[in-house]
């Protein structure tokens, strides 16, 4: 969403205020319609197209919250960002809880008014391509993995929604447990190709010896016990999509083949000297580091490229840690209705801990753990096997100790401030998380040292 294409509506009785706002918002390029109240507000919004509303609390007849509640009846896409009056914490709380996505107190510095509307507008376009990428998979084919607001895994939907109806292939990272086979069945799905075969094949399972019959197919009598033609893998997903899990277990031999194929689009049975054309979009998946293999000659260099000509990487759990209450709820409402069990409730305790919680064997260790305590009811149980990770977590942020001849805390600070930033790839959210700070703390403080 290019700034040019913004349309806000800015809801504010005080004139002077409204024209201020107005000014600074065109200022950035933004189209601008402002009005004093929640009722011609609503009119403007039945009339015409807003990407954001930007609405003071106190209105002169209904208040922000009446309005904020017409959109998300309504409208509920639509982004919203509540500006209240100093000291007037409840109402802010009280908007959030009604689905505002940000609020501002009053007075607020325009660093601080511009980096909140910045936010928004992107976690709402982000939001709008998750719910077009659902709409897509249908109701009945949402894939777990695919639960979740997170900015990382929205931009794994944008992706996947980009290059799942060609014909491109693509590698699919990430570590085991990510869900890299739910994405490839997804790309099938939303592809012209989805009424045709799904086929997928773990690379690692296949011994050796056998691989090349399974994945290209045997003549009868080309190895001891083929007593008749075998057809492979390939063959048998004429038309449709070959999902190779493992790619980085194919044996070097069977690598020449696989790359003749997609660069000729035929394969040769074992035994059989002819060759026979098919059809077959191929998609790949790792959880090795294919480029250190190329290094260390343990896959073909060509191969790699040929693979990876539309790389997707899913995430691990840790590195969306906002999405694993959505998911665990998620699971504990699929879990219980799947075995005809009540849904149990999670404390306050065990939610901190599953948050804090490493999640080494990401969505698919999640699911287990939710299952297991919808099948036992032992919120205890459940506790026991997060508070290990929890105490190393607590102590590791208690052992730093300051250094004998003191420090300067500004630079330290400001130094924190950049690292935090770096690590997360400029995203504020995560970077202030990670600090353990408040969103607005965090921001303020990177105007304090012009960081942002």
């Amino acid at each position: 969403m290019s700034e040019q294409s913004i349309n806000l509506l800015l809801v504010e009785d005080d004139h002077q205020q409204r024209s201020l706002l107005k000014g600074i918002l065109q200022g950035e390029g933004m189209r601008v319609e402002d009005v004093e109240s929640c009722e011609d507000a609503i009119l403007l919004l039945k009339k015409q197209h807003f990407d954001l509303v930007f609405s003071d609390w106190k209105l002169p007849q209904l208040s922000g919250l009446e309005l904020l509640k017409y959109v998300k009846r309504n409208q509920p896409g639509l982004g919203f960002i509540m500006a209240t009056a100093h000291g007037t914490i409840a109402h802010a709380v009280e908007a959030m809880n009604a689905g505002a996505d940000d609020y501002l107190t009053k007075p607020f510095q325009r660093q601080e008014f511009l980096l909140c509307i910045e936010k928004v507008l992107k976690s709402t376009l982000l939001k709008r391509e998750n719910i077009k990428l659902s709409e897509q998979l249908g109701k009945q084919q949402q894939l777990v993995e695919f639960v979740g607001t997170s900015a990382v895994m929205q931009s794994v939907h944008q992706r996947i929604a980009r290059v799942a109806s060609t014909d491109a292939t693509i590698l699919i990272n990430g570590e085991s447990g990510t869900g890299k086979e739910l994405v490839a069945r997804a790309l099938h799905r939303l592809s012209d190709r989805n009424k045709q075969p799904f086929i997928a094949i773990n690379c690692g399972a296949i011994p050796h010896d056998l691989a090349e019959a399974e994945l290209f197919g045997a003549k009868k009598g080309a190895y001891t016990g083929a007593h008749q033609d075998k057809i492979g893998k390939f063959e048998a997903a004429n038309h449709g999509t070959l999902f190779l899990d493992e790619i980085g277990e194919l044996p070097l031999s069977l690598q020449a083949k696989l790359l003749r194929f997609l660069q000729e689009g035929t394969i040769s049975a074992l035994g059989d000297s002819t060759e026979k054309h098919i059809d077959v979009r191929v998609l790949t998946a790792t959880h090795r580091d294919l480029p250190d293999m190329v290094k260390q000659g343990e896959f073909r260099e060509d191969l790699f490229y040929r693979l990876n000509i539309v790389p997707i990487t899913i995430p691990p759990l840790r590195e969306r840690s906002e999405d694993i209450l959505l998911l665990a709820d998620f699971f504990l409402q699929h879990r219980a209705k799947l075995h005809g069990f009540d849904v149990p409730t999670l404390s306050t305790t065990t939610k901190v801990a599953l948050q804090k919680y490493a999640w080494p064997g990401n969505v698919r260790e999640l699911g287990n753990k939710m299952e297991r305590f919808v099948l036992l009811g032992d919120e205890q149980e459940l506790c026991d096997g997060l508070s290990q990770e929890y105490l190393n977590d607590t102590l590791e942020a208690t052992a730093f100790s300051l250094p004998a001849e003191g420090l300067d805390w500004e630079v330290f600070e400001k130094q924190c401030l950049a690292q935090a930033l770096e690590r997360h790839a400029g995203n504020r959210t995560q970077a202030a998380r990670f600090l353990g700070l408040s969103y607005k703390a965090f921001l303020y403080r990177l105007d304090k040292y012009a960081l942002n």
